[in-house]
């Protein structure tokens, strides 16, 4: 199961569940900072939020994340041409 989120400072990110997945086993989720739009992201390992992918995330934990990844300041660097 993945769910992908993207907002207006040009960021998002990817929450995943499944058997690999940090948490997944557990019913827990794992989410990764993105950057960039629908048609164009990358892990984002550069913020404030994380530096890796986060693990063993409950759905409210998620919400908290999501809301701290929409407060971000918009992107910088435009997007490498990189689908994830």
């Amino acid at each position: 199961m993945q769910e992908v989120y993207f907002f207006h400072n040009g960021r998002g990110a990817s929450v995943v569940r499944h058997k690999y997945s940090y948490g997944g086993p557990g019913g827990l989720w794992e989410l990764a900072v993105l950057k960039g739009n629908e048609e164009n992201s990358e892990i984002d390992y550069t913020t404030e939020v994380s530096s890796d992918v986060l693990g063993h995330l409950s759905d409210e934990d998620i919400k908290r994340v999501l809301s701290q990844i929409e407060a971000l300041g918009d992107v910088e660097q435009p997007v490498e041409t990189y689908r994830t």
